[in-house]
């Protein structure tokens, strides 16, 4: 099968991928569905879930197991605005397009049907990204993005998908020197997710490159951003770096002082998971730093791990997912997949790796691995893995 891929288009290739991740990921939750017996007074100690679906029927099976964390504070945007103040960390874009979507099917069904044709988009992109690479390489490369550890989000009600999407596009329309689609898809990206402003580096670079003065509107891509951000002190709501202060317990730091926190936990409480997620910053930016990598790409990279890395109190928070939008080091992944990998290699580290993804996305859907505290910004989860340090988080998995 993966041979007859190969040889089929880059849209093909994407379609065919979103299609039969979707299927697995939908089949597998409604299978394990009746095998996960969440704690209901741990479930109800959490924000936004009073209205949740017993468990139990085909209903809370296809969908009702996939409103989790994020998910939870998306569809409450999309249905009633921004009425709680912690919502503000939460970019309007993904539950607009939910509640577009929401006018012909159910909430979380638009939510999973959004992420998934946005997924579909993002391997298309990326594939269109690595145009470099040959065609086993073009298909490694997207076979392992699918297997990314925490990239089962790219299919569950989370804003990651729609934002890769586009992200890519907007450095794919950029090399081909269509300025104003390219903008357009940063300015939307700004209003997904924080890192979705950093491709306004990439287009930067290009526009300067071309020397028309027709790339000069890649300078309007920070105004998605900066709306939301506007809209935000407009209507007296809270910035998003202080509801990540009062209700995350994250705060805004250089840095090296995450990266130093993280390591202290590393080496004196023994945070496997956390050394982890460090690794795999580690391995991003190796890749994104090859001498291969254009230089745009490279300062677009750099530039997401400095994002990712600027909130301490709660190191590397979501690292896995976030270093998804780095795209160059993916692009770089499958080139090293086609030349120093054969078949079996290669069906080796698939597997191990799906293995690994697999497992990030029961310990976030499981409730044993979490406990109720009392802090100052209110009742949240906090996940206290055994012998490790409890690192506290609010609807957000432990990714």
């Amino acid at each position: 099968m993966l041979r007859k891929l190969e040889s089929c288009s880059d849209w093909q290739i994407a379609l065919a991928i979103a299609a039969s991740l979707r299927l697995f990921y939908s089949a597998a939750a409604a299978v394990a569905s009746p095998f996960l017996h969440p704690n209901a007074a741990l479930i109800r100690s959490n924000a936004l879930t009073e209205n949740l679906p017993a468990p139990g029927g085909w209903h809370y099976a296809l969908l009702g197991i996939w409103e989790r964390f994020d998910t939870l504070w998306y569809l409450r945007i999309a249905e009633r605005g921004y009425d709680l103040p912690m919502a503000v960390i939460f970019y309007p874009l993904y539950p607009a397009a939910i509640r577009l979507m929401g006018r012909v099917m159910p909430l979380t069904a638009a939510a999973l049907a959004v992420s998934t044709v946005a997924a579909f988009f993002f391997f298309w992109g990326l594939l269109r990204l690595a145009a470099e690479l040959s065609e086993v390489g073009k298909l490694r490369m997207v076979l392992l993005v699918c297997i990314w550890p925490t990239s089962f989000v790219l299919f569950a009600g989370y804003a990651e998908a729609l934002n890769l999407a586009l992200i890519v596009w907007a450095v794919v329309l950029g090399r081909e020197q269509r300025w104003w689609a390219a903008t357009a898809c940063g300015i939307l990206a700004g209003l997904g997710r924080p890192s979705g402003v950093l491709v306004v580096i990439p287009l930067a670079v290009m526009a300067l490159r071309s020397r028309r003065w027709a790339s000069a509107v890649v300078i309007l891509t920070p105004l998605g951003l900066l709306s939301y951000w506007g809209w935000l002190r407009w209507s007296g709501r809270l910035s998003v770096v202080a509801a990540y202060r009062i209700y995350q317990g994250a705060t805004l730091a250089p840095p090296w002082a995450s990266v130093w926190e993280a390591l202290r936990l590393i080496v004196m409480h023994h945070d496997l998971l956390l050394a982890v997620k460090l690794g795999l910053v580690i391995l991003v930016a190796a890749l994104s730093l090859r001498r291969e990598v254009r230089q745009e790409d490279k300062v677009f990279a750099m530039a997401v791990i400095v994002q990712l890395l600027m909130y301490t109190g709660r190191p590397l928070l979501g690292a896995a997912r976030y270093l998804m939008a780095a795209y160059p080091a993916f692009v770089m992944l499958g080139d090293y997949a086609q030349r120093r990998w054969n078949s079996m290699q290669f069906g080796f580290y698939f597997c191990a790796f799906g293995f690994l993804n697999l497992m990030w996305r029961y310990v976030s859907a499981c409730d044993r691995k979490f406990r109720i505290a009392e802090l100052p910004a209110g009742r949240i989860w906090v996940s206290k893995p055994r012998r490790l340090p409890p690192l506290r988080f609010e609807s957000i998995p432990a990714t």
